[in-house]
């Protein structure tokens, strides 16, 4: 069956694919670095090396974007890159230990019934086959052994895992955490904030933070380019597009807005000292938002060319008597002093230092507190996710910070909590099976890491990772 699955890779167009997969090896410009010797690995693993050109192999084969790789060397990326591979081998070493195999029959016969190369009668698709080589560049040779790589590894934790049959008491367990029902009291913590916006506080508050208060005023020269304004035409023509095609190339040519508006005879309009705030020009604005990017450009805006020049960025202090800037003032004072709050109530909660008593003080009485009743962790009223989830991890009693889905702050605290239990004959007790014997699952691998770790001795090597990066940069 592989024999004739094959038959596709002996092809003339197979051998193009074939060459295609190769061309990245060539056009990288890493060969030089990556000599022989002991220098040439970048680990080892109980001896047995990794080299340069495995870890290479695997870029190529994994299809990582290089550009991402370049971008993001400061980032650990090879690092990460690294560790996949060597967790790879890890896996190959741990199947050649336990002498696991797949046969040819076997691998055929999962390729056959892979569901994306079935026809509409779910058959296999010898056409469907070849075509998701094609699309894929790969030949059959290499998908075959990737796929039987996968297989293995699949049958290795199938057998490290294989028979885990959870008990109802876990089943139920799980089923009782995230079923239970939470009687809960809280308020607002708007209620209980002191804020203090004088002039004085905001005064202080501006000394203390001038340089991030600062803002942003930028010079703008622009232009709207029409076919009116170009070439005095009623509508976009060739002519139109050839004087802009000429603007573009001006542009790459280093040329400034005010030679373009000389040799093109356009109108170029002066904003001085701009900044967006409470701005209702959406052009100056747009403008505004592109101000750390090139500072000339063309841009294409369907009705018209927008041709534009920033200069003379400034961070400046906006004038204290100025209203909008003395409201964003506000705002930030504002979430200062309720940070410093909820961090002081907070610490407090850490400390088991608050009380009832305490909870109806910070309320400002009984009517501002509400009450409520959360009937599972997959509630999605009134709170957030992470607040659902947070309250789901707490005991009886517990005191605690939840936020609703606007960011707003409350003081919280389970008042009781009811437990359900799983009937034996529940339909649900099947999904709480795989939940329970995931769980179960999960606590097998750890282990099933830490003997790897005890078994296979890995060793990097820094200076030919350093290398490797530097070949990237």
């Amino acid at each position: 069956m592989l024999k004739n699955l094959r038959g596709f890779s002996n092809t003339k167009l197979a051998g193009v694919l074939i060459a295609i997969i190769i061309v990245p090896f060539v056009f990288w410009g890493m060969g030089s670095v990556f000599s022989g010797g002991n220098t040439n690995n970048l680990a080892k693993i109980n001896n047995k090396p990794i080299s340069t050109q495995d870890f290479i192999e695997h870029v190529n084969q994994s299809r990582i974007n290089i550009e991402y790789v370049k971008k993001n060397l400061e980032n650990n990326v090879i690092e990460e890159i690294l560790t996949g591979l060597v967790s790879n081998r890890l896996l190959e070493m741990e199947i050649d230990d336990l002498d696991a195999s797949i046969s040819e029959n076997a691998l055929a016969n999962k390729i056959k019934k892979d569901k994306k190369f079935s026809d509409e009668n779910n058959e296999f698709s010898r056409l469907k086959y070849e075509k998701f080589l094609l699309e894929n560049n790969i030949t059959a040779p290499y998908y075959e052994i990737r796929f039987k790589d996968q297989e293995l590894k699949k049958n290795l934790f199938d057998y490290v895992s294989g028979g885990i049959k959870s008990p109802y008491f876990l089943k139920n367990k799980i089923y009782s955490i995230e079923t239970k029902e939470l009687e809960i009291e809280y308020f607002d913590l708007n209620v209980a904030y002191n804020l203090d916006t004088s002039k004085i506080k905001l005064d202080e508050f501006i000394s203390s933070n001038e340089d991030n208060l600062k803002e942003e005023f930028i010079d703008i020269k622009y232009a709207k380019l029409t076919p009116q304004n170009l070439i005095q035409a009623s509508e976009f023509n060739d002519d139109f597009f050839k004087k802009i095609d000429e603007i573009e190339n001006a542009i790459l040519n280093g040329s400034a807005i005010d030679e373009i508006e000389n040799e093109f005879k356009i109108d170029v309009v002066l904003a001085k000292e701009f900044i967006n705030n409470n701005s209702t020009d959406e052009l100056l604005n747009e403008i505004y938002s592109k101000r750390n990017e090139d500072k000339i450009q063309l841009i294409d805006k369907n009705d018209f060319y927008l041709l534009y020049e920033i200069s003379n960025k400034n961070k400046i202090l906006p004038d204290v008597n100025n209203a909008s800037f003395i409201e964003k003032v506000k705002d930030q004072l504002i979430l200062k002093q309720k940070y410093e709050y909820n961090q002081e109530l907070f610490k407090k909660i850490q400390n088991k230092e608050l009380d009832d008593k305490e909870f109806l003080d910070i309320a400002n009485g009984s009517n501002n507190i509400e009450k409520l009743t959360i009937n599972s962790i997959n509630f999605n009223e009134k709170f957030s996710r992470d607040s659902i989830n947070l309250l789901y991890s707490l005991p009886k009693g517990s005191f605690v910070l939840i936020a609703d889905k606007n960011n707003n702050v409350f003081l919280s605290k389970i008042s009781k909590i009811n437990l359900n239990k799983l009937s034996r004959n529940d339909e649900l007790l099947k999904d709480y099976a795989l939940k329970s014997n995931s769980q179960i699952i999960g606590e097998i691998y750890s282990t099933y890491d830490l003997s790897l770790n005890e078994k296979y001795n890995v060793k990097l090597f820094q200076n030919t990772i350093e290398r490797v990066k530097n070949n990237f940069r």
